[in-house]
Parts: structure tokens; C-alpha cells; sequence
């Protein structure tokens, strides 16, 4: 049995620490004022948020709505596919 390295450790640690997005993708099927609705009603958005974020889905297919830890993404999708929109979670992107 073998321990692992402190640099591999921190390498690890830093990796599952490091920051999670949830992303919405465009889809054919939600209106986007329907879309704007639930990034208002679950995000707690402002209307002028909501759209740019819609707008955002819809001319680049895809928008990053929120950022955190990984659990809290996850349920972020569960959510947003309890919305009937289609949703995952990422890696955020590094700066």
C-alpha cells in the first residue's frame, strides 16, 4: 500500500474544490419568455437579468447561470429539468 504524494494530494483536493457551473442549453421547445419566467422564479433574477441570460441561451445555444459548489450546481439542474429545461453541470471555466 502506498500514501499519496502531499503535491498529488493538493493537486486532487484543488481539482474537487475548484469552482462548478450550471449551464442552460437552448432547446426548441420552451418559449423564451417561459425561460425568462424560471430564471426570475428559481434564480430570484431581475427581469433585465433573465433576459439577458435568455438571450444569451439563444443566440450562443448555451449560458452559464450559476457558479459553486458542485452539490449545490447539481441541484441547481435538477431544478431547471423540473422546469422542463435542459441543463448540466461543468467545470467552471478558468480565469
Amino acid at each position: 500500500m502506498s500514501l499519496l504524494s502531499p503535491d498529488v494530494d493538493e493537486r486532487t483536493r484543488a481539482r474537487t474544490d475548484s469552482p462548478w457551473v450550471t449551464v442552460v442549453w437552448d432547446d426548441p421547445v420552451n418559449l423564451m419568455s417561459y425561460v425568462t419566467y424560471v430564471f426570475q422564479q428559481h434564480f430570484g433574477f431581475s427581469r433585465e437579468r433573465a433576459e439577458r441570460l435568455m438571450h444569451q441561451v439563444d443566440a450562443e445555444g448555451r449560458a452559464i447561470v450559476a457558479t459553486g459548489h458542485r452539490e449545490a450546481m447539481e441541484a441547481h439542474v435538477q431544478s431547471m429539468h423540473g422546469y422542463g429545461l435542459q441543463a448540466t453541470v461543468d467545470r467552471a471555466p478558468e480565469a
